[in-house]
């Protein structure tokens, strides 16, 4: 097993940086998701560990070990890619030992390596198989494969599931994690679908523009995010995060409010499944209501902004009916509207502001 640390790692493109002063570490047999939006710096951060770019500042280790001016073939990794990257040419088997080869490493050597690897991924079937005759599900195991068979410590993952079906993504999130945890490798894991990163990762490294946003366990991310952008990323539906002036005038949902600060400065959330409908609270209209069988989810606005409110069961409310939302006030998490962090915070007071 073999530790990953970054230090104010630095890549530009042109003017600007794609990835910005990213430090981070992913300790020895876990597995770690970088989170983000497209244009976050997330690919590129996973390609200057893997030596496919090089930085223009900062450190990466690996092990121990400074290989920021190593090649790829001496850093000790191995990488899934989005395409997968078979050779249309070659067999399963082909394919899975292509890199064994490369590195000439014996026939035996070869044979038992890929016996185990299709083994764990149930391929012992199809290794005589082209690629062009295989699922989607069956491509992305014998890229795994090839990961697999390298025996490295560290394995490199850029978005392996984003061309397969909701139903195929789901039951290979499990077995990547499964895999990841019986072979006991350090795992980095890109994405930009926030469901792979909470199910999947011992901790989520949260990317914004080149930099990193939040650093935490899934459900710190979750429970308590540093800022406003973390909020509205992480949940499926995400927070909602409102102008705090909204409340003004009702005590108690304002309760909790930062002491001594103006409503007009601050911003309010509330996860959707922690607010509820009341007779009384605060007043909104309908959009939609759509009924998921366990339960609703109700957009409705507030005023010139949008929300969802998930509640158990179904709702039968009309676009356009007027409707009151209430919530414990231990519920509510307060930000800064010019920071854009949260109140309190002691891992964001010193971001810049974000406009």
């Amino acid at each position: 097993m073999a530790q990953v640390r970054l230090t104010e790692v630095t890549k530009h493109w042109g003017l600007e940086p794609a990835v910005n002063r990213v430090s981070f570490v992913a300790e020895a047999g876990t597995l770690v998701v970088l989170l983000g939006p497209s244009g976050c710096g997330k690919s590129t951060t996973l390609r200057l560990i893997a030596g496919l770019d090089d930085p223009d500042a900062g450190t990466i280790e690996i092990a121990g070990r400074n290989v920021t001016d190593e090649p790829p073939a001496r850093r000790g990794v191995a990488m899934v890619f989005q395409s997968y990257a078979l050779f249309p040419h070659l067999s399963v088997a082909e394919n899975i030992i292509f890199g064994l080869r490369v590195r000439r490493l014996p026939h035996r050597e070869r044979s038992a390596r890929l016996k185990r690897a299709a083994e764990i991924l149930g391929l012992e079937s199809v290794l005589d198989r082209k690629p062009s005759q295989l699922s989607g599900g069956q491509q992305q195991r014998v890229a795994l494969g090839r990961a697999i068979v390298a025996q490295t410590p560290v394995c490199l993952m850029d978005e392996p599931l984003s061309n397969l079906d909701a139903k195929l993504r789901s039951e290979m999130r499990r077995e990547i994690r499964a895999l990841q945890r019986r072979l006991g490798i350090t795992m980095i894991y890109v994405t930009h679908d926030q469901v792979e990163a909470m199910t999947m990762a011992d901790r989520v490294i949260l990317m914004r523009a080149g930099r990193v946003e939040q650093d935490g366990s899934p459900d710190a991310l979750y429970e308590r995010p540093e800022t406003i952008f973390t909020a509205r990323f992480v949940g499926s539906p995400p927070m909602n995060v409102l102008p705090a002036i909204l409340l003004a005038g009702r005590k108690g949902l304002a309760t909790g409010a930062p002491f001594g600060r103006d409503l007009s400065t601050l911003a309010f959330g509330v996860r959707p499944e922690r607010m509820r409908i009341a007779e009384a609270g605060l007043p909104a209209r309908v959009i939609a209501a759509e009924y998921l069988g366990a339960d609703t989810q109700v957009e409705a606005q507030v005023g010139e902004n949008s929300l969802i409110v998930r509640i158990p069961g179904r709702l039968a409310a009309a676009p356009g009916a007027l409707v009151h939302l209430d919530w414990t006030p231990g519920d509510t998490h307060w930000f800064d509207l010019s920071s854009e962090c949260r109140i309190g915070s002691t891992t964001v007071d010193a971001m810049p502001m974000r406009r």
